[in-house]
């Protein structure tokens, strides 16, 4: 079985709800995963923008997600939720999860939800780092991925 990874949120390739968005509450939307390999030790979530005007642009990365995990509530990323599960730095500068929000006239922009199956507990990462940090670190020790995409444009 190949790892999968979902939201109730939206349909893969279409459009986010505001309410996962800056425009809107800005809260993390629910992902599920199954499928992940039987000697995975946990899991690292990175979303990230690869349409933004300066390059890829990331908007939230958790990490030492428990092997046991196979969802991530509506706002696990989010204010007082968020404190459940490590995260960092995101490259708007917030230690959460920051919503999809491209500049105007930018056009439909793609959010990707990538899931790392990793093959260690930890990552072991210092509490200054960052999501690319984070997305570096996953990609060293992943294995297994999965994604999913969702778009947004500013209306």
């Amino acid at each position: 079985m190949t790892m999968h990874l979902e939201t109730p949120a939206f349909a893969p390739k279409q459009r986010i709800p505001d309410q996962f968005t800056r425009q809107g509450a800005n809260i993390s939307p629910r992902v599920e995963w199954q499928g992940a390999p039987a000697d995975t030790r946990s899991f690292a979530l990175v979303v990230e923008d690869p349409d933004a005007p300066k390059g890829t642009f990331r908007h939230w990365a958790a990490y030492d997600i428990s092997a046991d995990t196979q969802w991530l509530g509506e706002g696990a990323g989010s204010g007082e939720l968020g404190l459940q599960i490590r995260q960092v730095v995101n490259d708007f500068g917030n230690p959460h999860y920051d919503g999809p929000r491209p500049p105007k006239g930018h056009g439909t922009h793609r959010y990707h939800f990538r899931l790392f199956a990793l093959n260690v507990e930890e990552l072991g990462l210092p509490d200054d780092a960052t999501a690319t940090d984070v997305l570096d670190a996953a990609m060293a020790s992943a294995i297994a991925e999965a994604d999913v995409v969702g778009t947004y444009s500013r209306r």
